[in-house]
């Protein structure tokens, strides 16, 4: 499990805008280790969020997405208090969940 994230969600008149800031070293493609090992791309390839459990994002990234990403959102029919959550999956299975409430 990675470290956790850094989410905000605000309220704007209608508007949720979410902003999340991720820990992940993002390998972008295959190198080699001093030792002569072979070091496999290891990046964040999906992240989802939802608010109350309804789907809000869906995104697939590649291995051109830099270290510690911050990514950033919006959408419609969030009230301030429900509950915003945001998951990633990286290429080795590993995967964070955090929360946060909409103010």
């Amino acid at each position: 499990m990675g470290e956790p994230m850094r989410v905000r969600a605000v309220n704007n008149s209608g508007v949720v805008e979410v902003k999340v800031l991720m820990k992940h070293r993002m390998l972008s493609r295959l190198s080699w280790s001093t030792e002569g090992q072979l070091i496999l791309p290891h990046f964040i390839q999906t992240l989802r969020g939802s608010c109350n459990g309804r789907p809000v994002l869906h995104v697939h990234f590649g291995g051109s997405v830099a270290r510690d990403p911050y990514f950033s959102f919006k959408f419609k029919g969030g009230k301030v208090g429900d509950k915003v959550e945001i998951t990633w999956v990286d290429t080795e299975g590993d995967s964070r969940t955090d929360t946060t409430l909409i103010t």
